[in-house]
C-alpha cells in the first residue's frame, strides 16, 4: 500500500521538518528523488541519511521564488532519473505578524514562498508530469501542502492564513485545469494542524509574544489542549498522507483537500 516504486519525485523545502520527513518516506516508498531547499548544508544531511537507507536521491539548491533554480531542479531530476511522476510543493515560511504590524516587504516574502512558490513549481513541472503520465495508469501527481489555516480563518495568523487560502483554492483550479487540458495530472492539497516542528515552534512564539507572555510552554500546552485527539502532530503524520496522496492508492483523488489535524477543524 502506498508504495511508489518507478516513480520519480521532487520535493520543495526537503531539508526538514515535515518536508525532510515525506523525502524519507518517499524514498523508503519505493521512489527515486531530489530534495530541493535552501539549507544547503540540511538537505546534504537529509539526502545521506535517504542513501544510506538504500534509496537514490540527490540534493539542489532550490528557491522557490526563482524561476530558474525551479527549472534547474526539475531539469536534474529528468537528467538523472528520466522523467518527473511526483511534485510536492512543501516550501513555506511563517511570519507570524498581524494585518497591522507586517511591513510590506515581509508581506511579500511571505507571498513569494507560501504562493509564487507553489505556482511555480506547478508551472514549470507541468510538462515533465505531464509527459510521464502517459506511462502510468493513474498519472503523475502534485501534493500541494497548505494548512487548517487555510479552511478556517485565523485570529492570530490572518496573512498566513490568506496565503494558505490561496494555495488551497489554487489546487482545486489546477486540477480542474489540468484535468481539461487532459493532461492526467491529479492536484491535491494537505492541511496540517499544528506539527511539532521548526515553524511549529515560530507560531508558539508569535503567540506568546501576541499574549505578553515569554513562556512558550505554557502556549504549547494551551494549544495541545485544543486538540482533540489530545496531542500535536508531528512530521511523520503529514508524510504518511502526502505519501498516500502521490501514490496510485489516491489514483481518483483529484483536487481533493486532506485534512491531517488531530479533529480541529471538527469543532
Amino acid at each position: 500500500m502506498n508504495r511508489l516504486d518507478g516513480k520519480v519525485a521532487l520535493i520543495s523545502g526537503g531539508a526538514r521538518g515535515i518536508g525532510g520527513e515525506t523525502a524519507r518516506l518517499i524514498g523508503k516508498a519505493g521512489a527515486r528523488l531530489v530534495v530541493g531547499d535552501v539549507l544547503d548544508d540540511r538537505g546534504r544531511q537529509t539526502v545521506a541519511a535517504i542513501t544510506a537507507d538504500g534509496a537514490q536521491a540527490e540534493y539542489v539548491h532550490l528557491d522557490v521564488t526563482k524561476e530558474e533554480e525551479w527549472t534547474a531542479a526539475i531539469d536534474r531530476a529528468v537528467s538523472r532519473f528520466g522523467k518527473l511522476d511526483i511534485l510536492v510543493n512543501n516550501a513555506g515560511v511563517f511570519i507570524g505578524k498581524g494585518i497591522e504590524e507586517i511591513s510590506l516587504d515581509e508581506w511579500n516574502r511571505l507571498v513569494a514562498v507560501n504562493m509564487t512558490g507553489v505556482f511555480l513549481g506547478t508551472k514549470l513541472a507541468a510538462p515533465a508530469l505531464r509527459e510521464a503520465a502517459k506511462s502510468r495508469e493513474h498519472g503523475s501527481a502534485i501534493v500541494n501542502l497548505a494548512s487548517v489555516a487555510g479552511i478556517v480563518g485565523s485570529q492570530l495568523d490572518p496573512l498566513y492564513s490568506m496565503t494558505k487560502g490561496g494555495v488551497t483554492l489554487f489546487t482545486k483550479s489546477a486540477a480542474l485545469e489540468f484535468a481539461r487540458k487532459g493532461y492526467r495530472i491529479r492536484v491535491n492539497s494537505i492541511h496540517p494542524g499544528v506539527i511539532q516542528t521548526d515553524m511549529g515552534e515560530q507560531t508558539f512564539v508569535a503567540r506568546a509574544q501576541r499574549f505578553g507572555i515569554n513562556d512558550t510552554a505554557q502556549v504549547r500546552q494551551t494549544v495541545t489542549e485544543t486538540v482533540p485527539w489530545g496531542r500535536l502532530g508531528v512530521p511523520m503524520d503529514i508524510a504518511k498522507g502526502i505519501v498516500f496522496l502521490a501514490s496510485d492508492d489516491a489514483g481518483y483523488m483529484n483536487g481533493a483537500g486532506l485534512v491531517v489535524d488531530g479533529g480541529v477543524t471538527a469543532t
